[in-house]
C-alpha cells in the first residue's frame, strides 16, 4: 500500500505519524515535505473532501495569523488559497491512502487507512 503524507519534520505529531508509517509492514511511504512543496489549493480541496473535513477544520491557527486575517470564519475558496500560498497554515500532518485521508491528530488516527 503507498501512503503519502504531507510532513513538517519539525512537528513532532507528524514526525511520530512518519515513524508509524515507516514501521508498518507493506507500507511504501511518500513523503512531501509541504512547506517547500506546497500542495495546490486543488489538491488541499481533494484531501479534506477525501478527509470528510472542511477546510477550516485543516486549517493551522496555532503559532500563525490565521486569527487575525480572519481566515477561521472565512469561505473555504479563501481558506484554500491562503494555505496553498502560505502552508505554514496547513494543519498537519496529512496521510493519503487507497482507504482514505486523515489528518493525523494524533498520530494513531493514521491506523484507519493503513
Amino acid at each position: 500500500m503507498k501512503a503519502t503524507i504531507w510532513h513538517n519534520p519539525k512537528c513532532g505529531t507528524s514526525r511520530k505519524t512518519l515513524e508509524i508509517l515507516e514501521q508498518t509492514p507493506g507500507v511504501e511511504v511518500e513523503v512531501i515535505e509541504y512547506l517547500k512543496t506546497p500542495p495546490s489549493a486543488e489538491k488541499l480541496a481533494q484531501l479534506y473532501r477525501d478527509a470528510g473535513m472542511t477546510p477550516r477544520q485543516g486549517l493551522r491557527t496555532k503559532g500563525t495569523d490565521a486569527g487575525e486575517r480572519g481566515l477561521p470564519d472565512a469561505d473555504d475558496a479563501t481558506v484554500l488559497a491562503a494555505m496553498a500560498a502560505e502552508p505554514i497554515l496547513i494543519e498537519r500532518p496529512l496521510v493519503e491512502t487507497a482507504r482514505g485521508v486523515r489528518l493525523c491528530r494524533p498520530q494513531d488516527t493514521v491506523h484507519q487507512i493503513i
